[in-house]
């Protein structure tokens, strides 16, 4: 039988659920369908959240051909096949398949190159799903190609009226005496996925007996689940709520809170390089100036664990969590690039000072780039003061040192050695 998530899903966009902000009136992918002309791009979200079912609606909107494939056991030869096929498609009916992509992220550096030439001449649009940050995930040749749109967990007003749709609409529950008086337990075995909210709908009344008036309570359906696999779910809500624990446990200096969720992820399965790749990130954005070495402990961490594996690595791992923990945090390097881009788009692109200007060429040398340069190393201490910054923000700070041993030294030299220029 044919599971009730699959019966519910969406023939029109009046149908979907969810993602106002992609599909909603006046919305930009909403703009693309209407106008017929969409681009190749990728849905980043979580499980259950419709980008399967956009897929295939955008597809049958635009009325175009639809290959669909996953990447966990699509290889380079079925992407190949794929394309041609699409060719013959377009020849044929003049209009350019789509090529889906469940999981997108699963695929290799090969298999992603191997898409390049159909999208980049229009063979193929591509629509890639994914649960992991594209930025990471995909190679950059294909990102660029692609615009990137961003899925939403469905809220509660969301997931409760596809329980009262599934009830009053689908052909196999409509006419059964099933009513919902608590949505709690439902709700929260699905963590935002609205293919488990569904399925546990199903599962709660096929233990209905014929003929019985049911009502679900949130007892019952805690009878029914077992919720052990809500504990953490790799791809669920625990997924980003438990690296966030991670996370804000190491910002806030607590090895022991640290190693506990550390512990969850791993006895779950999740994937090690996520991990360490959090621990990078922090260690730069939360550490950073303040122990500087903790780039570098991280960055040999993701090495480490691509050599070793488990069950090993979570050694390395725990190792490094708790060096960051303990390490004294600054988040000056964050804040400094992030100050540093909000100037720039109120300045816009400020003409660079024709002293620091290279001067490759004769009329450049002419044009008095580079001239008035003053070279560092010619001057005591390998220092001396010059404009280096555009005239018009000239003497801004960007860079604030952090209240730390180390960055007060740093403090300390910039003071001594920009002597007013800049407010230390």
């Amino acid at each position: 039988m044919t599971p009730l998530a699959e019966r519910m899903r969406p023939q029109t966009l009046a149908e979907y659920v969810g993602q106002q902000h992609l599909v909603g009136e006046k919305a930009v992918l909403r703009q693309a369908i209407e106008a017929g002309k969409i681009p190749s791009f990728i849905l980043w979200g979580p499980p259950g959240v419709g980008k399967t079912t956009l897929a295939q609606l955008i597809a049958k909107l635009l009325k175009k051909p639809f290959i669909q494939m996953s990447a966990i056991n699509a290889g380079v030869k079925d992407i190949r096949d794929a394309i041609e096929s699409a060719e013959k498609q377009t020849l044929f009916q003049s209009k350019g398949a789509i090529l889906f992509i469940d999981e997108i992220h699963r695929f290799s550096k090969s298999q992603q190159d191997a898409l390049l030439g159909a999208v980049e001449k229009g063979i193929v649009t591509l629509i890639g799903a994914t649960t992991e940050n594209p930025s990471f995930e995909v190679i950059p040749a294909l990102l660029s190609r692609c615009q990137v749109y961003v899925l939403q967990h469905l809220n509660k007003d969301e997931l409760i009226s596809l329980l009262q749709r599934a009830l009053a609409e689908d052909e196999q529950l409509k006419y059964v005496d099933v009513e919902i008086i608590e949505y709690d337990a439902l709700l929260l075995y699905s963590g935002g996925d609205a293919r488990r909210l569904l399925n546990a709908l199903e599962l709660v009344i096929n233990y209905r007996q014929p003929g019985e008036t049911l009502r679900i309570t949130n007892a019952l359906v805690h009878e029914f689940i077992q919720q052990n696999t809500a504990l953490y779910d790799k791809t669920g809500e625990q997924h980003y709520d438990v690296i966030s624990a991670f996370i804000k446990s190491m910002r806030g200096s607590d090895p022991n809170a640290a190693v506990y969720w550390l512990a969850r992820m791993l006895d779950a399965g999740e994937d090690i390089e996520f991990i360490a790749r959090r621990m990078v990130i922090l260690a730069a954005e939360d550490v950073g100036l303040a122990n500087p070495n903790a780039l570098l402990l991280a960055t040999s961490t993701m090495d480490a664990i691509r050599m070793i594996g488990m069950p090993e690595a979570r050694i390395i791992l725990s190792e490094c969590a708790i060096y960051l923990a303990t390490s004294p945090k600054s988040n000056s390097a964050y804040m400094a690039i992030g100050a540093a881009l909000d100037t720039v788009r109120q300045t816009g692109s400020l003409p660079v000072p024709l002293h620091l200007r290279n001067a490759p060429t004769k009329l450049m040398k002419e044009l008095n780039y580079g001239s008035g340069y003053r070279y560092a190393h010619d001057f005591a201490g390998n220092f001396v003061q010059q404009d280096n910054l555009p005239e018009a923000i000239d003497g801004k700070t960007l860079y604030e040192p952090g209240q730390n041993p180390a960055e007060e030294r740093i403090r300390t030299q910039l003071k001594d050695m920009w002597k007013g220029k800049y407010p230390y």
